[in-house]
This record gives structure tokens, sequence and C-alpha cells, in this order.
């Protein structure tokens, strides 16, 4: 994998929305502590809306195209998730020089294209979700992507134990699920699987590691690393989103880590992805052993 260069003070950077729309205050809120730190940039279609888009296909291509492209700016930063990004996909052209770009939820399919192209990025949070984390998550984003350093340890829950080591794929499970059986689905042989995920019940999340498992993806990768998944619970249900995925982590056999502060939760420490690392399943951490960025 080829990681792009090193973020510095001061850099101008700049901001796409490739996905759904969002919410103006928290966006300005992650806006200003973002400029605290570099120059962030973004043209007036920034704020369009079509339906659940931020905008036309052709105009969030047309962005994020530039964006990657610019010899100006040095990283991208995502607006938010939500929905839109599987849209560009085919016709997404990548420079050959990679560019720091940073993202989750359904920004994840843009990730698994850069991985598929040999780019390393930085799975983090979207400017909204900055807005809402605050100084700690944005310090804790911005060391990633000005330090060459391994991020430090990521600390879960025990699930399945056994140590795995390799590149770290995936993100969302939703949106890694839809990328089965197309080529964009990231490179899987050797790799940690990284999911989480939000307002996914349990036996759609149930039903999506059953894809995942039919497909083969599990004898493939050599461990699990699952996130948060939040607003997951089933309403009067008599089992919890995380029983269940315990019980589906012992069932693929795989090392596997669980709770790590990645996604949707109230802590989305970015991680990058592309990078090796080694999960400890029975310890219940992900540690890093090279950094975003050169």
């Amino acid at each position: 994998m080829v990681k792009p260069e090193a973020l510095h003070r001061g850099d101008e950077v700049s901001i796409v929305a490739p996905s759904g729309p969002f919410d103006r205050q928290l966006f300005e809120r992650g806006l200003a502590l973002l400029s605290d730190r570099y120059r962030p940039v973004f043209g007036p279609g920034l704020f369009a809306q079509e339906r659940y888009l931020a905008g036309s296909d052709a105009r969030r291509l047309e962005e994020l195209s530039e964006a990657l492209a610019s010899e100006r700016t040095r990283a991208v930063f995502s607006a938010r998730g939500g929905y839109g990004a599987l849209r560009l996909l085919q016709r997404l052209k990548l420079p050959q020089r990679p560019k720091l770009f940073v993202g989750f939820s359904d920004i994840c399919a843009l990730h698994a294209a850069l991985q598929c192209s040999g780019w390393v990025s930085v799975h983090g949070p979207v400017l909204t979700q900055l807005g809402n984390h605050g100084r700690k998550s944005a310090e804790a984003l911005f060391s990633l992507l000005e330090d060459p350093s391994p991020p430090p340890l990521l600390q879960g829950a025990p699930a399945v134990a056994g140590v795995a080591e390799g590149p770290v794929i995936g993100g969302n499970l939703s949106v890694v699920t839809r990328l089965l059986g197309t080529p964009f689905f990231p490179p899987a042989d050797g790799a940690i699987l990284a999911l989480e995920d939000v307002g996914e019940r349990p036996y759609r999340i149930d039903r999506m590691f059953q894809h995942l498992k039919l497909a083969g993806v599990f004898e493939r990768v050599r461990g699990l690393a699952l996130g948060a998944f939040t607003e997951s619970e089933e309403p009067g249900g008599a089992w919890t989103a995380q029983e269940v995925l315990a019980e589906l982590a012992t069932s693929v056999g795989l090392p596997c880590a669980m709770e790590l502060p990645i996604g949707h939760g109230a802590v989305n420490r970015p991680i990058p992805l592309g990078a090796r690392a080694v999960l400890d399943g029975g310890a219940g951490t992900l540690r890093f052993l090279e950094g975003a960025v050169q």
C-alpha cells in the first residue's frame, strides 16, 4: 500500500460532500476545529441537496475528483456520510499520486476503492461528527494525519481468542456488504476486517454476516475488529446487539476483538485503512504497526 504525504499545520485542505446533505450547525462546529489547524477550502456546491443526496451525482463526482487531483490542497475531508458514495464509484478516476482522504460511514465505499488502487486512507470523523465530538477527537485525527508513527493502541473487549496480523480493511458493515461481487470490494486476502454500524437491528446484522460468510470473506481474512454498533437494539427484545455480535464472531471462528472505539459511537478513533496491524482477540486490542502517512 502507498501512503500519502503527511499534513502540516497551516496546509490547505479540501472539504467534499460525496454522500448526503448535512446539518449546517454541526458542520460549522467541525469546520471551526479544522480551521484552527489547517486552511479548509470548499465550493458553494457543498451545501446542495437533491432528495437524500448532497446534490447531483455529477456535482458530487466533480467536486471529489477535483479535490483528489488538486496540486494545491494536501488532504480531503468528508462533510458527512449518509448515502450516495456508491453512485460515484464507476466513474471515479483516481490520480496516480495518493492524497490523504478522511471519512467514515457511507464514505467507506470510497475507502474501499482507494484500497483497491493501493492507497492508505483514514477511517475517521467526518466534519459533522467532529463538530459533535469536539477537540479531543480532532487532536487524535490531526496526530494521525501529521505523524508517520502508528496510532495509539485501541482497547476493546475480548471476543474470540487468537492473534492475527495483516492490513486493516472495511469500515461500515452495511456499505462493505454492498460491495460484495463488485470490483470495489477491498483486498481481503490475509487482512483484518474492521466492521461497525448504526441503526441496524440484530437480525439485520446477522443477515449481513451471513452474506459475508456465503461470499467466502471469512475464509480470506485473518481476523475481525468490531467497532461500535449503536442504536441497534430491538425494542423489547430479549437479546442485545452485542450478544448477537459475540455469537456471530464465535461462529466465524477468527480472532476477534469487539467494542473497539471505531465508528458511530461516542468515540471514533481514526485508523489507517490499508495499514498493517496486529489484532489480539484474547486481549480485545488492535495495535497498528504503521501510520497513515509518510
